[in-house]
């Protein structure tokens, strides 16, 4: 994996999108610098909260720019 991985959580609940972020962290290679979380917000927040709760601090940042359905952890600089 490189670049920037994009993970869609749509449909999964918060224990099964936390296995698929856990999953995909452990994936990461060197030149994985972020993981862009697809996780909408049409039907709540609850897995935008389960991110911004479980990962803020296991990543060098977390980003939300694109637009309320989708959150990226940064990993390393680019």
């Amino acid at each position: 994996m490189g670049g920037i991985v994009e993970l869609d959580l749509h449909g999964k609940t918060v224990y099964q999108a936390g296995v698929a972020i856990d999953a995909a962290l452990r994936r990461a290679g060197k030149g994985t610098y972020r993981i862009r979380l697809i996780h909408g917000f049409h039907g709540g927040t609850a897995l935008r909260d389960m991110i911004r709760g479980e990962y803020a601090g296991r990543v060098l940042r977390l980003e939300t720019g694109i637009g309320p359905g989708v959150t990226d952890l940064v990993l390393r600089e680019f």
